[in-house]
């Protein structure tokens, strides 16, 4: 008797969060996601923070070194905010989101091979260009008031 009523309520736990997922808002998933993005905000500080004052003394292997790391965490990052599950009306505007958090990915990755190459204004350039993606990023999930998922690159170059 007990089995069939445990499977039974196994199976009813099973189908609510399905039904919990299709009803998130923008609030809970703000509130799922801050925290992912608080540690990878924290990460970013820390290994970006010395960046600017590396590239001004000319240290631009360690500045190279510093990115590569920081295009790693937010590659962590967004493969976590992948998987939380998004209110349904703003499925593509999230997917649109996380493709551009990829593009970042990708342009702090050149932007670490050019400082390593010793090409400072080749990596200044691509810093300009990872500054405009991370506004058209921001822009993307302005209605979310995200405070840590906002993404704000001109603190580091």
């Amino acid at each position: 008797m007990r089995t069939p009523l445990i499977a039974t309520l196994t199976a009813l736990a099973l189908l609510a969060v399905p039904a919990f997922a299709a009803e998130q808002t923008r609030e809970a998933y703000a509130a799922a996601v801050e925290p992912i993005c608080k540690s990878n905000k924290a990460a970013a500080d820390r290994l970006l923070g010395p960046v600017k004052g590396l590239v001004k003394n000319d240290k631009l292997k360690q500045a190279g070194t510093a990115f590569s790391k920081a295009a790693t965490e937010l590659e962590k990052t967004q493969k976590k905010l992948a998987v939380v599950p998004q209110p349904p009306a703003d499925t593509a505007k999230l997917a649109k989101w996380l493709t551009e958090i990829k593009n970042e990915v990708a342009l702090m990755r050149q932007i670490s091979t050019k400082f390593r190459q010793g090409k400072k204004g080749p990596a200044s350039s691509l810093a300009v260009t990872l500054q405009q993606n991370a506004t058209k990023a921001n822009n993307l999930v302005i209605a979310f008031q995200f405070n840590y998922c906002k993404i704000d690159p001109t603190k580091y170059t």
